[in-house]
């Protein structure tokens, strides 16, 4: 949890998610007119509806709102399993998805990943890859592991499933963004992947605990697909679905969008050569093309981190404290507070400890690396 939050407004930041008929749109619009969620709770009646887009029926959704003991519940719940309630506008909600307008008002992570890396790109595409989808992904996957970037897909079948995998193989941290509660997991034959992407990415969702995997929520998951990355990359789609749903958002977002060509009677292919054509999406044929359009030069690409295996004779917490530096250094210390899921306090102790132990190395601007 955020330090800079009473329980209190978290509470009612999370509840105003819940209000009927409010989106996040509106939510942007009363905390910009009131500062705070508690505010808006106990405003009058009178001052909400005023408000451009809030009206007489959503204010009185906000005065009528009851259900703060279920809120509570998912904030214990949260706190159980190290979920991270992310706000926006608020530290470690990603930056650069808080400039889309119609940003989740609240995200729940859980993992270890950084959501701010400097390099961030999501990938996406259909559900049913041919064999050349599929090498596209793998050949992708190998040239990014060449750079810290993030790598973000939806954990759906297809082609998010093998991003994900290779991301993983090619020790890239990698965010399933999720069209559903984090206590449940779709599609389920996914559930492994999902362990293994928990160790250095994470799973990201707008939706508390309990709610289904419905059709009406994956369009919602597709705007923080396209809004949390620099670039979207397109891997074989069809005439319609989420792909190029995700791809229009980006372009809306004004995020550089990348499409991966393929032949005119290709069904797979029909969605990327549209958006090709229609000035929509950069065409590119190789990862190499994807790291070139992106600028990004050969000297940024990432050195091999220290073998975990050198620090075997670590204590659990110290353990994991370097994996999630070695992931995502330079690194501060709040950011390390937010990704372990510790104190400040005791990750200072043990941040110390391993400055001692010729570990960790504290740079300028008080930010964390391994030592070389």
């Amino acid at each position: 949890m955020q330090e800079e939050f009473t329980d209190d407004e978290m509470l009612h930041q999370i509840a105003l998610t819940c209000v009927p008929q409010l989106g996040d749109i509106h939510i942007a619009v009363l905390l910009k007119n009131f500062g705070t969620a508690c505010n808006i709770f106990s405003a009058q009646k009178r001052a909400l509806e005023c408000l451009p887009g809030i009206g007489s029926v959503r204010a009185g959704a906000i005065k009528t709102f009851k259900n703060f003991s279920g809120i509570e519940k998912e904030l214990s719940l949260c706190r159980q399993t190290n979920t991270r309630v992310l706000i926006r506008g608020k530290n470690g909600y990603p930056s650069r998805l808080n400039h889309c307008s119609d940003a989740p008002a609240v995200l729940y992570f859980k993992g270890h990943a950084s959501l701010d890396m400097a390099k961030v790109v999501s990938i996406v595409g259909t559900r049913s890859p041919t064999q050349y989808g599929k090498e596209r992904v793998l050949e992708l996957l190998e040239v990014l592991a060449r750079f810290k970037v993030l790598v973000v897909s939806g954990l759906a079948y297809g082609v998010d499933t093998l991003v994900h995998r290779e991301a993983v193989k090619h020790g890239l941290p990698t965010v399933g963004v999720l069209g559903h509660g984090l206590d449940k997991l779709y599609p389920y034959a996914n559930r492994q992947l999902a362990e293994e992407m928990l160790m250095n990415g994470g799973m990201l969702t707008e939706f508390m605990r309990g709610t289904k995997p419905d059709r009406q929520n994956f369009p919602r998951r597709n705007r923080i697909v396209a809004g949390m990355a620099d670039a979207v990359i397109v891997i074989e789609s069809g005439e319609k679905g989420g792909s190029l749903i995700t791809a229009e958002l980006a372009n809306s977002y004004n995020k550089d969008v990348l499409a991966y060509p393929g032949r005119s009677i290709d069904e797979q292919s029909m969605g990327c050569n549209a958006l090709i054509a229609g000035h929509k999406a950069n065409l590119v044929t190789s990862g190499q093309q994807v790291v070139d359009f992106l600028n990004w030069s050969a000297h940024q690409q990432q050195t091999p981190t220290r073998q975990m295996a050198l620090f075997t004779t670590l204590a659990p917490e110290e353990q994991q404290l370097v994996e999630i530096i070695a992931l995502n250094q330079p690194v501060s210390i709040d950011a390390l507070v937010q990704m372990a899921a510790q104190k400040s306090s005791k990750v200072a102790s043990l941040l110390l400890s391993l400055e001692m132990q010729g570990i960790v190395l504290l740079l300028p601007g008080k930010l964390y690396a391994l030592c070389r």
